[in-house]
């Protein structure tokens, strides 16, 4: 028997001794990535909050967009790990090399139409998401330095999945949490030092994504730390490459568009009330994240578990783990409950908010709170379901919880009933709600099916990684 064959069964026969241990043990490790990606998020907004109510909602038009465009290269990415893993697995080293050159070759491919669009019409479709005036100039001017960093960053994300199909995930996370920390040092100097306002939050971006790239250039091309090698000169098209990795990486980028085409319909609705409602509500995401950072690393360290006692056929093990994960998961939502709901105002001051953003931001967070206990259930549900092999689910609630249910619900007290904005909250409060009760019962009749069928050791489909957007 191979070490390595030795060593991953002593892991699987320690998880399974003690479940709740080990959740923890893979959970803590994502918290703190996560953490350095929150704390990013939340200053960047907070330095942004500062020069102005009208550059923070410049801002908010901005996330959809570029929420997309990193959903797609994530959920690509994703694909890329899987099948360098899968050929390096199979100890199949040519295979592993012409899928990190497709890798490369794909993140260029992307790039391009990418940059262009944004260039050619990204003014034009702020203006469609709602941003008017000044706050449409602002938005443009902070989308066209985004739109040229682009390409590094998307070629970043490839690097990353190369490295990560090769098992080295602590490197990239290194990395990229480098870069985060780097652009918060640069927010304050392009913003205030420079005086270029929302403009100098885009450039401390682009300039911290570059040096990013170049770091992963010089260890994967220079220093060649990897196991895989590029012959770019050499390159073959292979249409089973390509195709395992859209067949992977596909419904994650799907899942990530669903997300940010609701984020967009919500930014349209919200500013036909007032501009100041969409900063308002990307502020509170921001504030929502807080919470959600836990709840995202235990759901993502219950997927490694899920998988192993899946395809061990524990599924007594696999019932006591997902029990566990909900409890403490709801357990954490109303701990956020009582923070939240009381503190909303004086969180909402941290961004410096005129006086209609603090109002709308202190009404989202006190109704969106209701549904923290629940929220982590479908996430949960759709994890583990990934974990058993099924990509599907996840994109589908992703979808129904966004696009079904929550924009055209919050598009009908708008334009229909003429309701106040609260209605929008509870709308999405609504698409939440119909997405938990629909995965539950999905993963409760998949794992029946599961049980009854004879136990085959198989591995999971490699799940992707999913960031969680609230609302």
């Amino acid at each position: 028997m191979h070490k390595a064959s030795r060593q991953d069964q002593s892991r699987v026969a320690g998880f399974l001794a003690n479940p709740r241990k080990a959740l923890w043990q893979l959970s803590l490790p994502i918290l703190g990535g996560m953490i350095i990606h929150t704390f990013y998020s939340v200053v960047d907004m907070i330095f942004v909050g500062w020069v102005g109510p009208d550059a923070v909602t410049a801002l908010a038009f901005n996330m959809p967009l570029v929420f997309m465009a990193f959903g797609i290269t994530m959920g690509l990415s994703t694909g890329v790990t899987a099948v360098m893993a899968q050929a390096i697995g199979a100890r199949d080293k040519a295979r592993a090399d012409n899928t990190a050159e497709h890798a490369v070759v794909l993140g260029l491919a992307i790039s391009m139409p990418m940059v262009t669009i944004g260039l050619l019409w990204g003014q034009q479709l702020l203006a469609v998401l709602g941003a008017v005036g000044n706050v449409n100039a602002l938005a443009w001017s902070y989308f066209q330095v985004i739109c040229w960093g682009m390409v590094f960053s998307i070629l970043s994300a490839f690097f990353r999945g190369i490295l990560a199909g090769e098992g080295d995930t602590m490197r990239p996370m290194m990395i990229m949490g480098g870069g985060m920390i780097l652009n918060i040092i640069l927010d304050p100097v392009f913003i205030f030092g420079l005086g270029l306002g929302v403009r100098g939050a885009a450039f401390a971006t682009v300039v911290s994504q570059v040096i990013v790239c170049l770091v992963f250039v010089y260890l994967i091309f220079l220093r060649r730390i990897t196991f895989v090698r590029f012959r770019l000169r050499y390159f073959r098209f292979r249409t089973a490459i390509l195709m395992g990795i859209f067949r992977i990486g596909l419904p994650a980028s799907l899942s990530f568009v669903f997300m940010s085409l609701g984020l967009a319909a919500y930014n349209k609705i919200l500013s036909d009330y007032s501009q100041y409602a969409v900063a308002a509500y990307q502020i509170a995401n921001r504030i929502e994240m807080i919470y959600f950072m836990p709840i995202i690393a235990i759901a993502s360290g219950l997927v490694t578990l899920a998988g192993m006692f899946f395809g061990a056929g524990e599924f007594g093990k696999l019932r006591e783990i997902i029990y566990y994960t909900i409890g403490r998961c709801i357990m954490i939502g109303l701990a956020a409950i009582v923070l939240i709901y009381p503190l909303a105002p004086i969180i909402m001051q941290i961004f410096k908010p005129n006086e209609e953003i603090l109002a709308y931001g202190t009404t989202y967070l006190r109704i969106i709170v209701i549904i923290f206990p629940l929220a982590p259930i479908g996430m949960i549900s759709g994890r583990v379901m990934q974990a058993m092999g099924k990509g599907l689910p996840f994109m589908v609630l992703s979808f129904l919880r966004v696009m079904a249910i929550g924009a055209p619900l919050a598009a009908l007290f708008t334009y229909g009933l003429h309701k106040p904005v609260e209605w929008v909250w509870f709308a999405m409060i609504s698409g939440g709600l119909v997405s938990m009760v629909v995965g539950v019962l999905w993963l409760r009749s998949a794992l029946r099916r599961a049980e009854r069928l004879p136990h085959v050791e198989v591995p999971a489909e490699t799940p992707a990684p999913v960031v969680e957007v609230a609302g």
